[in-house]
């Protein structure tokens, strides 16, 4: 069988940076990049890319069929604060995109499948701090329900029909390589932008938020690393807790200010509020590490650090 790689949802946040990482290792051509519209980014032109509805079965197995596909990184989702102003939107795209793509591994058109959870899983019962790989689960959001529900899926059919899934639930993520993507997180992103461009940002979070947070570089890496690991070692079918810095904006708001002397920052909570009151503000992921040796690279000084380089380099391209 061809081990051709198809990419869903690639020109998302996790999606365009995972694109390039892929293609970087197997090459361009064995790696197909996907989603619903063509977008004005590198990643679509580096290599093969296919325009299609993931929520469509029919249109995605006719893309499996045509490029041999062999493993698929269903990464197509609507996130946190998007999916709560759009509940029904929400739950269908994170729902039948994940059954469609199940299907095709129970159907033996593909061999392996990777599909991200998130900590919204978890809810104001859950333990907020160190939570544990196995806990209370009552996610408040249609972000986390859909999450939710589908590691219970992602497990049910690994047992019911052998479908080599593997997942891991990620905490919130920064890059500066692509635009925030409607997330609860998303202020450790915009916060660089701000500082450099106006040396001023309003959180949407209150200043002593502590929330799980992790660089995208990592996250890449755990990425791939658990599809690469060998299967007899994914003990964790539903989905692996992952862990990297976990802070607050404040925290943030004085690293950034260590390098912009005249940054401000102030602060008018919204809606997204709620959202991370309901989220752990820190994570245990000793069974990644256990299981298939999982580490993270990057503290937040690093984070910081590479923010305000990587953010000042766009804006001198701009």
């Amino acid at each position: 069988m061809s081990s051709k790689i198809l990419i869903v949802g690639a020109c998302g946040q996790i999606g365009s940076e995972l694109t390039l990482a892929l293609r970087e290792i197997h090459g361009n051509d064995m790696v197909i990049a996907s989603d619903i519209k063509r977008p004005k980014s590198p990643e679509s032109n580096s290599g093969p890319f296919e325009i299609f509805d993931a929520t469509s079965y029919s249109d995605f197995e006719n893309v499996v069929k045509t490029h041999q596909i062999d493993k698929v990184y269903m990464m197509a989702a609507m996130l946190s604060g998007t999916a709560e102003k759009f509940p029904d939107k929400g739950w269908d795209l994170n729902m039948t995109s994940l059954f469609n793509v199940l299907n095709l591994a129970k159907n033996k058109l593909i061999s392996k499948v990777f599909w991200p959870s998130s900590i919204a899983v978890f809810g104001p019962t859950t333990p907020k701090n160190d939570t544990p790989q196995r806990t209370i689960m009552e996610p408040t959001t249609v972000y986390g329900i859909s999450k939710q529900a589908g590691e219970r899926w992602c497990a049910y059919y690994h047992k019911r029909y052998g479908v080599d899934v593997r997942s891991i639930r990620y905490p919130g993520l920064i890059s500066y390589k692509t635009p925030p993507g409607g997330g609860t997180t998303d202020y450790a992103i915009e916060i660089f932008h701000e500082a450099l461009k106006n040396s001023k940002y309003t959180s949407f979070l209150s200043k002593d938020t502590a929330l799980p947070m992790m660089y995208m570089d990592d996250a890449i890496k755990a990425t791939i690393s658990i599809m690469d690991a060998p299967s007899q070692d994914i003990k964790v079918r539903s989905s692996y807790n992952l862990s990297g810095v976990s802070f607050t904006p404040d925290d943030l708001s004085k690293l950034v200010k260590q390098h912009i002397e005249n940054f401000e920052i102030d602060y008018e909570p919204d809606f997204r509020q709620d959202i991370a009151d309901s989220w752990p503000s820190s994570i245990d992921d000793f069974e990644a590490r256990k299981d298939w040796n999982w580490k993270h690279n990057f503290d937040l000084n690093m984070i910081v650090k590479e923010m305000l380089e990587g953010v000042k380099s766009l804006e001198h391209v701009n």
